[in-house]
């Protein structure tokens, strides 16, 4: 699901690393450090968040909720009725309405499987930080970092990481594309340290006996 591409690209914009904002604008270097320290200080995390497309050029507005529990290099991802699960080795799509389950290994050479790591590697090719505006939401000091890309053909334009400047957690990511369509992920929530369980983030087949398993390796 190319949603599911994209938001996992943006939550793991929280895990970015020093090499990455290396011989950058140095207050916005210093920022996102403090954000990376911050979010790596937790045992696990999770985000309720709105996703939103929209280019007013084709009178495109769009928007729905979903919901992504992180740990370590492991997630679980609820979007738009779909489910999907990393549990380290294996990524499990699971789709309700079809009845359907979909298993692939993960494979570190594959650019279309999305990790942690792989973002990371994502953020090293080639995107320049600088800071941005200092916005009020609601009370709220937002600071937005800009990254540049460094390629012409890159298929962002810019993106815009909003940051509470109280917090230091991601208050919102904002990416704009070539065609000026607008996709913005927006935290509503953001819990820390969660009671989660050991089965959390594993894929319980039993609970599908019902469904068709699609094993693509």
């Amino acid at each position: 699901m190319k949603i599911i591409k994209t938001l996992s690209l943006i939550f793991l914009t929280l895990l970015i690393p020093n090499a990455v904002i290396a011989q950058n604008d140095n207050e916005a270097k210093a920022l996102v450090k403090e954000v990376l320290d911050k979010v790596e200080s937790y045992d696990n995390f999770v985000i309720d968040f709105t996703y939103s497309l929209e280019n007013k050029e084709q009178n495109m507005n769009q928007e729905t909720r979903g919901d992504v529990s992180i740990k370590d290099e492991k997630y679980v991802l609820n979007l738009m009725g779909t489910t999907q699960i990393f549990d380290g080795e294996d990524i499990y799509t699971i789709v309700p309405e079809d009845d359907e389950v979909t298993i692939s290994s993960y494979d570190e050479a594959n650019n279309e499987q999305i990790t942690p790591s792989k973002m990371l590697t994502f953020y090293q090719d080639g995107y320049r930080f600088k800071m941005d505006l200092l916005q009020d939401v609601k009370g709220r000091k937002i600071q937005y970092v800009e990254l540049i890309p460094m390629d012409s053909n890159n298929e962002m334009k810019k993106i815009l990481l909003g940051i509470d400047k109280q917090t230091k957690h991601i208050y919102n990511l904002i990416q704009i594309q070539p065609d000026n369509t607008k996709i913005e992920f927006r935290v509503t929530k953001f819990k820390t340290n969660e009671p989660l369980s050991a089965k959390h983030f594993q894929f319980e087949r039993s609970k599908y006996a019902d469904y068709y398993i699609n094993e693509l390796d």
